[in-house]
């Protein structure tokens, strides 16, 4: 493409993108073909023939890592905004949505045309780090998402496609930023499988045959109300919290270094859905910046909106040195992306790298992704869509035995099921289940509703639709929810009275 008569290049939005991202119809089951079973119309036995044909592919084929194949038991042919297709033709609410990445849902048209336009453009589609008039776009349109106050200070490295691999990226950033080794992280954080990232991780299963792990990694408790490591709970037991990490922090006894930097979730996720109290988020940010540690905020998965603010950081005011981004960012491809105060920015050239690290389709899905968030205010939406859902979790709850707390924030939501036939401890929580968890999970994918499980046990029921979600779909959830939640009910805790 040739420069205009002034030299100066072609805009990228004329490149990848209309400039106008305009609000498309709602995706109903009516846009599906030849579907055998709609949600919460049937109870089908699964998987099907068709997809135990391909699961049994699969288990013959891949890795026995493996882990959704072995809960979600079902082949997708066809998706579609909140929408999948199983192979056998049952339609499915999918409110696990790519563990948070399908912001918009699957095939969303707008990021389908962004797609489509470099592609008919001949853009390339691989750059290594040189620059393009997508990736100038995308690194425009990103910085303008952030909080000025970040923004202006700003630095960008773009990462191998993961979130784990923005979060080793990080970890280097601020070990040669500071000159210092330890890290620290917090019980219940999960911020991905490759070996730095897995040594930050608090989950065990994982870890235990791996040695070698990252050193000098040290865990700090995180605020979690219904199972407060102090014993206290509620605003309490954040505070004796934070106490204790400036206590840490500012011991010469405690045995750890002067950390590198310390690396937080505002809403823990794979770690059940914990959401941490504004005001402890705000003195974690105290505690870090007088004491000159970098705090990394990992919104991998809380990201673009899903929360309720663009940035899960925004809901406290903060202001961190270090963001993360992954999942949602790349539009439901492939991208990851280190934002960073400036002031960290030591490294040397070639100091970091990663042979994707130029996904030109995603940057582009990416853009289109953000711009439709944004111009159709979907944080607030998932605010909103957040809030209609925990209303009737909560009606559920009230009328169940399982159900021990409802939490999260936005479109994360986290319902955690316990035994309530078993003994209470100090705060009157009852011990998880994660049996009566996994057979919830069973129930909602018979009905058409695919939901995920985590936390303490496995035993954390969890919510990740789409932001695009409507009223009327999450009144259809929460309904498939409901019969789920008393089907599972009455085939576990029968079995649990007989046993004691």
């Amino acid at each position: 493409m040739q420069p205009t008569n002034n030299g100066s290049p072609p805009d990228a939005q004329d490149l990848v993108l209309p400039l106008a991202s305009p609000a498309s119809p709602s995706i109903t089951e009516s846009d599906f073909q030849n579907c055998q079973c709609l949600p919460g119309t049937r109870e089908v036995a699964l998987p099907g023939p068709a997809s135990k044909h391909y699961l049994e592919r699969q288990q013959e084929r891949e890795s026995n890592a493996r882990s959704y194949p072995r809960r979600i038991r079902m082949a997708i042919s066809e998706a579609k905004g909140i929408y999948v297709k199983d192979a056998d033709g049952n339609l499915y609410f999918d409110c696990l949505a790519g563990a948070g990445t399908l912001a918009l849902g699957h095939n969303h048209p707008i990021v389908l045309d962004a797609m489509r336009a470099v592609l008919d453009a001949n853009l390339p589609l691989h750059t290594l780090d040189l620059t393009t008039p997508v990736k100038d776009a995308f690194v425009e349109e990103l910085f303008a998402s952030l909080p000025s106050e970040f923004a202006q200070k700003a630095r960008i490295q773009f990462c191998g496609p993961s979130g784990a691999d923005a979060v080793e990226a990080a970890i280097k950033l601020v070990k040669t930023a500071t000159e210092r080794r330890s890290v620290l992280s917090f019980h219940g954080g999960y911020h991905g499988m490759t070996h730095g990232a897995l040594s930050l991780t608090g989950n065990l299963s994982p870890k235990q045959e791996v040695a070698g792990l990252m050193p000098d990694v040290h865990f700090l408790p995180y605020p979690y109300e219904y199972r407060c490591p102090f014993g206290l709970g509620g605003e309490a037991g954040h505070r004796i919290s934070s106490r204790y990490i400036e206590s840490i922090l500012d011991d010469p006894e405690s045995g750890i270094i002067t950390p590198a930097g310390m690396i937080l979730e505002i809403v823990q996720g794979e770690g059940g859905v914990i959401p941490a109290p504004d005001e402890w988020v705000r003195q974690i940010r105290h505690l870090t910046r007088d004491r000159h540690i970098p705090l990394i905020v990992d919104e991998i998965q809380t990201g673009l909106g899903r929360t309720g603010k663009l940035y899960a950081f925004e809901h406290s005011g903060i202001t961190p040195d270090v963001v993360l981004l992954s999942k949602a960012i790349g539009g439901s491809l492939p991208l990851s992306v280190v934002l960073y105060d400036q002031a960290l920015d030591k490294w040397s050239p070639g100091a970091h790298a990663g042979t994707f690290r130029g996904n030109q389709l995603a940057m582009a899905a990416g853009i289109a992704t953000l711009r439709y968030i944004l111009e159709n205010r979907l944080a607030e939406r998932a605010a909103a869509m957040g809030d209609r859902l925990m209303s009737y979790l909560c009606q559920i709850q009230a009328e169940s035995r399982c159900m021990g707390e409802v939490r999260g924030r936005g479109l994360m939501i986290g319902v955690e099921i316990v035994n309530s036939e078993a003994q209470a401890d100090r705060c009157g929580s009852y011990p998880a289940h994660p049996l009566l968890a996994s057979r919830i999970q069973t129930e909602c994918l018979r009905r058409g509703l695919i939901i995920e499980i985590g936390g303490r046990f496995g035993s954390v029921v969890r919510f990740l639709p789409p932001l695009i979600v409507t009223v009327e779909q999450i009144d259809s959830i929460s309904e498939i929810f409901q019969k789920s939640v008393k089907a599972a009910e009455k085939q576990v805790l029968p079995i649990l009275s007989e046993v004691g």
